[in-house]
């Protein structure tokens, strides 16, 4: 039985990750894209514009750091000892303090577009 669980889960595992890392990648030049249009663009640039593009950035971030965390729930499930669940526990929780803070990020900058206060929640 376990056999079977860790030949299930390896694959699934690099599929997930494989999935994390194109959507991080897709997002990376996306945003590298955007960033040098608006570099090279007649009009100043504004700070609107640049804060939009960083928000639209971290969405992307956001969810390819959601999947590797993912891959890591799964991979948890077929550590063999107690090493490596404390390295993949340490993994998950800096992903998971990164994604939090990201998260915090957005959503202050979605209250500053909308005219509130960071830290507040947008009428």
């Amino acid at each position: 039985m376990e056999y079977w669980l860790i030949a299930i889960s390896e694959p699934v595992i690099l599929a997930i990750d494989f999935v994390a890392l194109a959507v991080i990648v897709v997002g990376t030049l996306i945003a590298l894209k955007d960033g040098l249009v608006l570099l090279v663009s007649q009009h100043e640039m504004h700070r609107h514009e640049r804060r939009h593009l960083w928000m639209r950035y971290s969405h992307w971030l956001v969810a390819g750091l959601t999947f590797q965390l993912a891959a890591d729930i799964v991979e948890s499930s077929i550590t063999p000892d107690w090493d490596g669940i404390g390295r993949l526990a340490a993994v998950a929780v800096i992903r998971t303090f990164l994604n939090y803070f990201l998260e915090r990020d957005v959503a202050e900058i979605r209250a500053l577009e909308q005219g509130g206060e960071p830290g507040k929640p947008a009428p």
